[in-house]
């Protein structure tokens, strides 16, 4: 604690000072400032609305795409303040967050129309799929494609994918940034600078430093983190350019599991729903755990126009992430907390388990990329070849716990009942999170190394056959390779000795064909086919499971799906409200599954068929809204080694989920914000007769921004306005996480 504070200490006073000089800079350069105001009024009239996605990928205009796609704007991350990716994506229905246990428990796990998207991430189109907590301060605009996609990305993406948009360098200048406290001791500053030297070259960083307690939790989980991401770029608005980046990312938390789920042995009461406890209850050992991050991502970007029709582009990143944590899962595997003869809650205690990692995950891509548009008789096409080569390599190893104060560190800890002593047994009412920890953690690092290399390459291209009739056509052919070496032996369920080698090899197609008709020039009606397939160690084992032995040792093959899609989109008001509407049909097969310990098969299917409509833009001058809503029906179809299970919802599948946030200038210098998001029962698990699931919720948000000047506003968010007791994940044993309560955050925010 002592170590955050000071840290915090001395960030701050470096960004309060590197503002302090470019504030400075900027005001005393009046040129500087009217070219600033003029980007800033450009940026600011997009809004909600968001035409072209800043995917090379997309070669057409998001209306005349025959794909969902959901885009959360530079304006509504502003609007709604939204620190991590986590958050963000929580204004998109359809999209769940899980809970994990292995190499990322409280990282990024979003679920995108049922599935898994973990694996799914990228940055400026690049595969990011390394475990860790995202942040919004370096960040543009994020994208999300809805239905299978790896024509467009590669393996995974079977529900779709994450695409985050980088601040980069680019023409003219500008000063922006914002310095904000709230309740929670909550404080952050960000700061976003891009200088125009002429000649083609501009500069621009961004820079954040953010301390925030957990809302609601009193003595809990505390995050700390800071940021920088500074990038140059030569040859602007000229045929040849170069881009240089950098990103980095340290965090320094206090990690939050959540509450144990109520009688797992489902003998009596709420079975499956998390226990009846005091809001903010936390079973965290203070002085035991811990989750550090340091994320690393170097980027060169090379392009040359051929013509105005012609473009190729290079791009090469290096990234590198780390991921240590010594973490208390709230363990309910022996129900010690319910007395099995009255079936009442009783203060025999929770089990402080410990789930620790060690993990340093090095990536490298390469990307090469032809894009332009071209006309063959009277089809007009707009294309995007590419290849692509990536390898990753993934340490992973543990921390040894050892604790000689007690005699029991294990789930029969809390069965004679909470002793002073023995801290591995909390409260079940009244947990204490100081309870010292007279214990020792030691390191077991690079105990695995996971190695996975992986070659691509693909076509898309948008063929307009009229005015009226569109053609999509993608294909990527993969080979994907990955290999685990054991460093060290292991023991347990399924021992392995040291210097074991594990492989597996796949190569594989994906497709994606979509028909488009436009009966006017603003709107669309479009069919969609597109196929995904997730291959074996496509995050090497970094994911929030690990990469089992099993599976690399029985030759599974790569999980696939296909999508169904017919949506329409239009423009109206003059264009600037979108409003879309699809129905869609997901199928999974070759799903992997455990049938007995240390045995996995390609054995599982399932469906989720769905319904989704959205509105983005503005109603009036004065008045914009982002609304959407998402049905997802979704089954076990083919479950193997347990039959009961088949017809089963699916586990983190809400049936219904919606949200909006919408916006209105009640005066010249006023703006209004309201906001609501819900959704319905999630299970954690699809297990006939021990479901473990959180109840379905909704939650208001509020949003108040008064204009100073033209250059400076001050704004309040205050969220969870009902301070609604939820739920955001749904692990499937154990545990699920609890949301934040009641918060406020007072920002100032400055652009020049």
């Amino acid at each position: 604690m002592a170590f955050i504070k000071t840290r915090k200490k001395i960030v701050s006073s470096a960004i309060v000072s590197s503002l302090s000089v470019m504030a400075g800079h900027a005001i005393a350069q009046d040129q500087v400032t009217q070219l600033a105001t003029i980007e800033t009024k450009a940026e600011k009239e997009q809004g909600f609305k968001v035409d072209q996605s800043a995917n090379a990928k997309f070669v057409a205009p998001l209306l005349d795409t025959a794909k969902s796609v959901s885009v959360i704007s530079k304006q509504m991350l502003e609007d709604t303040q939204v620190t991590t990716l986590a958050d963000a994506l929580r204004t998109v229905p359809g999209i769940t967050l899980g809970a994990g246990e292995g190499g990322n428990p409280n990282g990024d796990r979003p679920f995108i129309r049922g599935y898994s998207s973990e694996s799914s991430m990228y940055v400026d189109g690049v595969r990011n799929a390394s475990s860790q907590n995202r942040e919004m301060f370096a960040i543009e605009q994020v994208e999300v494609t809805k239905g299978s996609a790896s024509a467009m990305g590669g393996g995974g993406s079977v529900g779709g994918n994450v695409n985050m948009i980088s601040k980069l360098a680019k023409q003219g200048n500008f000063l922006e940034g914002s310095v904000a406290a709230g309740t929670d001791s909550y404080q952050r500053i960000t700061l976003d600078g891009n200088k125009d030297f002429g000649n083609g070259i501009a500069a621009r960083v961004a820079i954040l430093g953010h301390h925030n307690e957990k809302a609601g939790q009193h003595d809990g989980a505390e995050y700390s983190r800071v940021g920088i991401a500074p990038s140059i770029s030569f040859g602007l608005d000229t045929p040849n350019r170069a881009t240089l980046s950098y990103y980095y990312l340290q965090s320094d938390d206090t990690p939050d599991a959540g509450i144990p789920y109520n009688n797992p042995n489902n003998t009596t009461g709420r079975a499956g729903h998390p226990i009846d406890v005091k809001p903010g209850t936390y079973y965290g050992w203070r002085d035991r755990d811990f989750q550090k991050q340091e994320n690393h991502i170097g980027t060169l970007k090379l392009e040359h126009d051929f013509s105005d029709n012609l473009t190729i582009s290079n791009t090469a990143v290096y990234s590198k992430s780390k991921n240590n944590y010594v973490w208390t899962q709230p363990d309910d595997s022996t129900g010690n907390f319910i007395n099995t003869a009255t079936g009442e809650l009783q203060d025999t205690g929770v089990w402080r388990r410990a789930n620790t990692r060690i993990t340093d995950t090095r990536t490298f891509t390469d990307q090469l990329a032809l894009t332009g548009k071209l006309n063959t008789g009277f089809i007009k096409h707009s294309f995007n070849l590419g290849a692509e080569f990536s390898r990753a390599e993934s340490d992973k190893g543990s921390y040894n716990i050892a604790d000689g104060s007690t005699a029991d560190i294990t789930k029969t800890a809390c069965g004679a009942g909470i002793t002073a002593s023995n801290g591995w047994c909390a409260s079940t009412f009244h947990p204490n999170a100081y309870t010292p920890f007279n214990g020792t953690i030691t390191a077991n690092a690079k105990a695995t190394t996971t190695t996975s290399e992986n070659t691509g390459i693909y076509f898309l291209d948008h063929m307009e056959l009229s005015k009226q009739w569109m053609l999509d056509f993608g294909m990527r052919w993969d080979n994907f390779d990955s290999e685990v070496v054991y460093n060290k032996a292991t023991t347990g369920r399924n021992p392995v000795p040291a210097g074991s080698v594990f492989n597996a090899r796949d190569d594989f197609f994906s497709w994606n064909g979509g028909l488009t008709f436009k009966p006017t020039e603003n709107g669309s009606i479009y069919f969609n086919y597109a196929s995904s397939t997730n291959p074996i160690g496509v995050d090497q084992g970094d994911g929030s499971e690990s990469l089992a032995t099993a599976q690399l040792q029985n030759e599974l093959k790569p999980e696939s799906a296909q999508t169904f899609e017919i949506g329409t989109k239009w423009d109206l008001f003059q264009e600037r409200l979108n409003a879309t509407a699809a129905i869609f049909h997901t199928k999974k097969k070759n799903t992997r599954i455990e049938v007995e310990p240390g045995l996995t098969t390609n054995a599982g299917e399932s469906t989720v068929d769905g319904i989704e409509v959205g509105l983005n833009g503005k109603i009036t001058d004065k008045w914009d809204i982002s609304l959407g809503y998402t049905y997802l029906d979704s089954e076990l179809t083919k479950a193997a080694y347990n039959a009961t299970n088949e017809g089963k919802r699916l586990a983190n599948v809400p049936r219904n989920s919606a949200t909006l946030w919408t916006t209105y200038q009640v005066l010249p210098k006023l703006q209004l914000g309201f906001g609501a998001l819900g959704m319905d029962r999630v299970y954690g698990s699809s297990n006939d007769g021990k479901e473990k699931y959180v109840p379905g919720y909704v939650r208001f948000d509020a949003m108040a921004r008064y204009d100073v000047n033209k250059d400076l506003n001050v704004q309040v968010n205050y969220n969870n306005l009902a301070n609604r007791h939820y739920f955001t994940k749904a692990y499937a044993s154990h545990y699920a996480t609890e949301a934040e309560g009641a918060n406020a955050v007072l920002s100032v925010n400055f652009k020049y």
